[in-house]
């Protein structure tokens, strides 16, 4: 796939019900009055606008906690299912802006309802994998692959949305660019793993290699911008300090997933406006870069 020939269809989700906190509910238009629109046609892209589905901010439930907030999130999940299956139905490739990392659950159910063999490239600064009880919380947006692939403890109405279930299968899957701890302490998960030391190195050749271990004719995209170290781009929604990628290597890495052939879409998901300058200048950059990788055009991040 030549990235300038990609007939892309973008898609805002304002969402932040699976989040930790608000603020993610308001990254679509953000980085649409930082010009990504306008940067993606600029940058030769053909898009077509398929606009953003309704804010949904984040507030606690008053009585689902474990995990919290369930049922808002199948709902936003849902209506943004039916509105990127529009999208691929038209014969357009996806590019989900966000909101968080359910998102992932969402892109991943419609795109295997158009081909049941689609994998999951999963590249976030985590694994996701975590669930209880380990993780008390039960924030969702921390849980997203635990319920794509079905693990113990998951809530058994997230893990059963889609057209199959498990939806996703560990040889389907490969993570890249995480910098958190290991997550998958009882091996339920031999899938491929890049650690961002890893691919700090060499961005370009560790996603080849990642596609190669992967084996899959298609695949999908999920873009955490929690992989970017946050010292470098104050951007996401949790940061990563001084163990993320640069701005730089990260779009590398993602360019080079984005111009594969077997190409098939994409999540850019937990940008949290908040925690960059208030004069909008975060969103620009991080719209520039996200331009600049799906047209093969990266450059330094300023």
């Amino acid at each position: 796939m030549n990235a300038n020939t990609t007939s892309w269809g973008l898609l805002g989700v304002p969402s932040s019900a699976a989040a930790h906190w608000p603020g993610q509910e308001k990254a679509p238009a953000a980085l649409r009055q930082a010009g990504l629109m306008e940067l993606l046609r600029k940058a030769g892209l053909e898009v077509d606008d398929y606009g953003d589905r309704p804010v949904v901010r984040w507030r606690p439930h008053p009585v689902e906690r474990r995990p919290h907030n369930l049922s808002q999130v199948l709902d936003v999940l849902s209506d943004a299912r039916a509105h990127i299956s529009q999208i691929i139905e038209a014969g357009r490739t996806p590019l989900v802006v966000g909101g968080e990392c359910t998102l992932a659950i969402a892109l991943y159910s419609a795109a295997v309802a158009a081909d049941e063999n689609v994998a999951l490239v999963y590249f976030d600064g985590g694994q996701d994998l975590i669930n209880d009880p380990d993780n008390p919380e039960s924030v969702l947006d921390g849980l997203g692959v635990g319920h794509l692939l079905d693990l113990p403890g998951t809530a058994s109405a997230l893990a059963g949305f889609g057209p199959r279930r498990p939806l996703l299968s560990p040889e389907r899957l490969c993570f890249f660019g995480f910098d958190e701890p290991e997550e998958d302490r009882d091996g339920l998960v031999p899938s491929p793993r890049f650690p961002a030391a890893d691919v700090r190195a060499d961005p370009r050749h560790s996603a080849r290699r990642a596609l190669a271990a992967l084996g899959a004719d298609r695949f999908v995209v999920h873009f955490d911008v929690d992989v970017i170290d946050f010292y470098d781009l104050p951007a996401a929604d949790v940061p990563l300090l001084n163990k993320g990628l640069t701005t730089t290597e990260a779009m590398a890495a993602l360019s080079e997933f984005v111009s594969s052939p077997g190409f098939a879409g994409m999540t850019f998901a937990e940008f949290n406006p908040d925690h960059g300058e208030p004069d909008g200048s975060t969103a620009r950059v991080l719209a520039k870069a996200l331009a600049g990788a799906l047209a093969n055009e990266v450059v330094a991040a300023k």
